[in-house]
């Protein structure tokens, strides 16, 4: 799973209190960097924290219009800002390979153009595209199924709707399927943990998690109204310390791991996915039950405290609660083929029990 970046053009002639409304509407919308004129990294970094672009010495990403500028400068995180009006200049912003960043501007913007950077500067440098509408950014995000490694805009109505359109690409669908649970077991005390996250969780939004990296349940949100305790909305009542979760970049991790400031994957019964941002991590002991289910000849496996708020996700998409679980439930999971070694999809035999 990809993770694009959002850029936002704040430069040129106008006065900065004209253009300050783009920062800040940058800063609102989670851009990842704006662009401004030499001298104005201060004034960005008084409206908030947000990396700045700019031609100046001390910005953090140090703009260059030509090549051999770019190649003659020490700064260490440099980017070639070019617009493309012929072949000649798709050519030179190709040998930028040395750049953080090259970012692209065309009057007549062509798919061919970026097609040709994205197969030549792919894992050397990151391609920044400059859009002028959402079916742009779409365009530009998907070229080659690889896409462009982020997007820049430069009007206050597209910033909003630009981060959505990221975020829609950056979080692809995961599977989601049924399995049909075949045994529910107390197993005693252990450490569990709670995920609280930045965000509300929606209905039928969770986690997937699990005690095998290639078979995880959809654990469901604290947000379901319960007459004995408030509701948590921004919670996953996740497991013990052991159990994998899977992330944004699509490893999977151990739920010890996790730390405040790590994003995390929010999936729901159709597995629709984004990013959340953890705010803590709360450990505490608690009795535990091991909940088993089968898919396709494949056994599953999953430990939780066992509490009436802790749910599952039927197939339904709604919300059942782990105590009130019987053999011959169906809930929701999700299943790879292949197993996994430091978190990462291997094709390789690996059996866990």
């Amino acid at each position: 799973m990809s993770n694009k970046q959002l850029w936002v053009l704040a430069n040129g002639d106008a006065p900065w209190e004209k253009r300050k409304a783009l920062v800040t509407t940058a800063l609102e919308s989670g851009a990842d960097v704006v662009v401004v004129n030499g001298g104005e990294t201060k004034k960005v970094k008084e409206l908030g924290t947000i990396k700045v672009a700019s031609p100046g010495e001390n910005a953090d990403i140090r703009l260059f219009n030509s090549l051999t500028e770019l190649k003659g400068a020490k700064a260490k995180n440099r980017a070639l800002l070019k617009t493309i009006e012929n072949k000649s200049d798709e050519e030179e912003i190709a040998k930028a390979s040395s750049a953080a960043f090259v970012i692209v501007s065309a009057a007549n913007w062509k798919v061919i153009p970026l097609e040709n950077l994205i197969a030549q500067l792919t894992g050397r440098t990151k391609i920044i595209m400059e859009v002028s509408s959402l079916d742009d950014a779409k365009l530009a995000l998907g070229t080659l199924e690889i896409g462009a490694d982020g997007i820049m805009v430069n009007d206050m109505k597209m910033i909003k709707k630009a981060r959505e359109t990221i975020d829609e690409v950056s979080n692809p669908d995961v599977s989601i399927e049924e399995a049909k649970v075949i045994s529910i077991k107390p197993v005693g005390m252990g450490d569990r943990i709670c995920v609280d996250t930045c965000s509300i969780f929606e209905k039928g939004e969770g986690m997937l998690l699990g005690s095998q990296g290639s078979s995880l349940f959809l654990v469901h949100s604290e947000n379901v109204e319960s007459p004995y305790v408030a509701a948590r909305p921004f919670r996953v009542n996740a497991g013990p310390v052991h159990a994998y979760v899977l992330m944004p970049d699509g490893k999977t991790r151990y739920l010890s791991e996790l730390a405040s400031g790590d994003e995390v994957l929010a999936v729901n019964s159709k597995g629709k996915t984004r990013r959340l941002v953890v705010g803590r991590i709360k450990t505490e002991k608690r009795p535990m039950i091991l909940v088993e289910a089968e898919s396709k000849g494949r056994k599953l496996k999953t430990i939780l405290q066992n509490a009436e708020t802790i749910r599952l996700v039927g197939k339904n998409g709604k919300p059942l609660s782990v105590p009130s679980l019987m053999e011959g439930d169906e809930v929701l999971v999700h299943m790879e083929d292949t197993g996994r070694h430091f978190g990462v999809a291997v094709k390789e035999s690996i059996t866990e029990k």
